[in-house]
């Protein structure tokens, strides 16, 4: 009963079996290299060597997609493990020259991940190649040994990963863009019928608008794990970054168009009309992420832009009187498809396009047009800052393990490399991860050192440890993985004991070593980490969205301006959101690996971070249809707007504290209706041009599309 009931719980962890099938996948590849190795060629650095690379390879590295991909990245980057061995086993001469060079290979490693988070997922296992190869024996004669122990355990455990039980094709975030977009198109079309039609299939839509909802919101960057999130520097993870961010304006402008629709049915509009090409064009766009697809053409959109906007300021009703509730649909419909445009010039880009010449909105994706190292140097480059959490937790990783290193070297522990393992397993961004790490970290050591140290006492006869490595290997990388923390450390701790029993018998002195080695490494990394930027990427972010924050009330109060004709169009300001854009995604990032408290989590990051992509290119598009000083010289729709910008700068502002300091802010900006926007707007008309009525009118209901946006980043209550 009680096996069954533990081989019940394992199956309910891993109901996919994929932890289950890399253990059983480490442990043939291991044992078959560490038989061969030991026993076959004689060689017990071979030996080490193959079966700590196939452990590094094959446990420490968490690598995205399917297996033929993780076989390739596994392969292509055997030269960097080469290098890493031959600098760890060159400096092996002095504690001082690799406790150097272990400051510069942690800081370097782990701040590679800068330009491509899911390259963190490498950053353990090239840590680790250093570390084994950086301790003594000094014997740089062995290099070719080592070099080709790890070899073949890269190389073995990428057929394995190809060829013994392939994990099963995970769903990738295009494919959530993809299936997100069909949901929005089919709520796109029954916005177009609201449009003609308010009450017919009201139910209907109801419905589709919910799954439309439900089909976004996976979309957030936090809720996706690491390996699956578009968070690279180059251009095809922008540009799905910036249609996720899109689809999410156009479902909320598409929401509130639909809330907009006239009561009666009044037959054909062009805007009608204009939405339904927007939900073809969202699904075409959604459809040409998937891999071979053709890419979206986007001559239909522009054609149906142009229509709406031709016939966009002739609306007027009864007699001279400007049809301002058409106007207010109008605008809308064209703020949808401006967004709709953002995101197939975005499914373009991320499907390996680049944009054309005269592409729309130039600056929100001038990045495309730049080569990958180019834009993996800028990412670096902007991380070069104070404020970077990816700059503290590398130096603060480079640091523990230096000092790791010098005290594993001058106290001459013969299994200096667990002290820096255990720094390495302890040691997270925040201090308080590293305390969570390390109670199971202590607790499962000191339980495996328990039973090791009974089993050397008990067995002697090295042929003993040869037969059970293999039950040892899938116990450590598959149970003590799925029991959870403390396990796993224990069952290591039998691992190590099981393996070091072949290479060099020390009886229960080696169980003795494990346990002060741990702890000695634990101490280290906790102190580093109640040391340095103990408090991890949240007061990053904090800091971060603030400034982005407040950069985004600067860009749209320049924006009112320079259609008063009081500014000049605000490029800079434009390009500060985008600038600050990069640390605020990065510390995101990082926010959603740690532990926090949620009490605190208050904050939608997901919409405040695409409150950039509504600021951005709603600002460009809006310039583009009533460019600067178009309502100068009416100083009725000047106060207004002026009005209503400074209540959104002030809630950006005060919004932006509370972000930065915990404090509860104001009211934000309530959203608007087209109901709101014709009482607002009447008192200002009398004999204006039904021309200058659109600017006012689509201006002011940009400015209520950002406090819809506010509305949804606030804080929750």
């Amino acid at each position: 009963m009680l096996a069954t009931s533990l081989l019940g719980r394992l199956r309910r962890r891993d109901p996919g079996d994929a932890v289950l099938r890399r253990a059983v996948r480490l442990t043939l590849v291991a044992s078959l290299i560490f038989y061969a190795c030991r026993y076959g060629a004689g060689s017990p650095v071979l030996a080490t060597y193959g079966l700590f690379g196939t452990i590094a390879a094959g446990s420490f590295a968490q690598l995205p997609g399917p297996a033929p991909q993780r076989a390739r990245i596994l392969v292509t980057s055997l030269p960097a493990v080469w290098a890493l061995i031959a600098a760890g086993t060159l400096l092996a001469w002095s504690t001082w020259a690799a406790a150097g060079g272990m400051l510069v290979v942690g800081f370097v490693v782990a701040f590679a991940g800068v330009g491509n988070p899911r390259l963190v997922g490498l950053a353990s296992a090239f840590q680790l190649f250093y570390i084994l190869a950086s301790f003594p024996p000094y014997q740089p004669g062995t290099l070719p040994q080592r070099l080709g122990g790890v070899t073949l355990a890269v190389v073995l455990l990428a057929a394995a990963e190809v060829l013994l039980w392939p994990d099963p094709v995970p769903v990738t975030y295009r494919q959530l863009l993809t299936r997100a977009a069909d949901g929005v198109g089919a709520f796109l079309d029954d916005a177009a019928d609201a449009l003609t039609d308010p009450h017919a299939g009201h139910g209907g839509r109801d419905s589709r608008r919910a799954r439309a909802y439900d089909l976004v919101a996976p979309l957030g960057l936090g809720r996706n794990p690491p390996e699956r999130a578009p968070t690279a520097a180059g251009a095809q993870d922008r540009a799905l970054r910036i249609s996720a961010a899109a689809l999410r304006e156009v479902l909320a402008e598409a929401d509130r168009l639909a809330g907009d629709a006239p009561p009666e049915p009044i037959g054909e509009l062009a805007a009608a009309r204009l939405v339904r090409t927007c939900a073809e064009t969202t699904r075409a766009a959604g459809r040409s992420l998937s891999p071979g697809a053709p890419p979206v053409d986007l001559a239909g959109l522009d054609v149906a832009i142009r229509a709406a906007e031709a016939a966009y300021p002739v609306g007027r009703g009864g007699g001279d009187a400007p049809d301002v509730p058409r106007m207010c649909r109008d605008a809308t419909a064209l703020a949808l498809a401006d967004q709709v445009r953002v995101f197939a010039v975005g499914a373009r880009v991320a499907a390996g396009a680049r944009p054309a010449g005269g592409e729309a909105y130039p600056r929100l994706f001038e990045y495309a047009r730049h080569s990958p190292w180019t834009l993996y140097w800028w990412q670096f480059r902007s991380h070069l800052a104070p404020r970077s959490a990816h700059l503290h937790s590398a130096l603060r990783l480079a640091v523990a393990l230096s000092v790791a290193r010098v005290a594993a070297g001058v106290l001459q522990l013969n299994h200096g490399f667990w002290v820096l393992l255990a720094t390495l397993t302890v040691l997270r961004t925040s201090a308080a991860d590293t305390r969570t790490a390390l109670r199971p970290a202590v607790l499962g050591t000191i339980a495996g050192v328990v039973v090791s140290g009974l089993l050397v006492l008990l067995v002697e006869d090295p042929i003993v440890y040869a037969v059970v490595l293999p039950v040892t290997l899938l116990l450590a990388f598959g149970v003590g993985r799925l029991l959870g923390p403390v396990w796993q450390q224990a069952l290591f701790t039998l691992l190590l004991t099981v393996v070091f029993s072949q290479l060099s018998p020390e009886g229960w002195r080696l169980a003795e070593a494990r346990l002060v080695d741990v702890g000695l490494g634990a101490v280290i990394g906790v102190l580093a980490g109640v040391a340095m930027w103990p408090r991890g990427a949240s007061h990053d972010l904090r800091h971060n969205a603030a400034r982005y924050l407040t950069a985004s009330g600067d860009a749209v109060e320049r924006t009112v301006e320079a259609v008063l004709g009081d500014a000049p169009p605000p490029e800079d300001d434009l390009d500060r959101v985008r600038q600050r854009m990069v640390l605020v995604d990065s510390s995101y990032c990082q926010y959603h690996s740690e532990r926090h408290d949620p009490q605190r989590a208050r904050v939608d990051w997901d919409a405040a971070l695409g409150a950039g992509q509504h600021v951005v290119p709603g600002a460009e598009s809006l310039l583009r249809r009533n460019p600067p000083g178009c309502l100068a010289g009416w100083p009725a729709a000047a106060a207004l707007l002026r009005d209503a910008a400074g209540q959104l700068r002030s809630a950006y502002d005060e919004l932006a504290g509370e972000v930065a300091q915990g404090r509860a802010a104001g009211p934000v900006p309530a959203p608007t209706d087209c109901v709101d926007e014709v009482d607002r707007v009447r008192p200002l008309l009398g004999d204006v041009d039904s021309s200058a009525v659109r600017h006012l009118v689509e201006v002011d209901r940009w400015l209520a599309g950002l406090a819809d946006s506010l509305t949804r980043i606030h804080p929750r209550r």
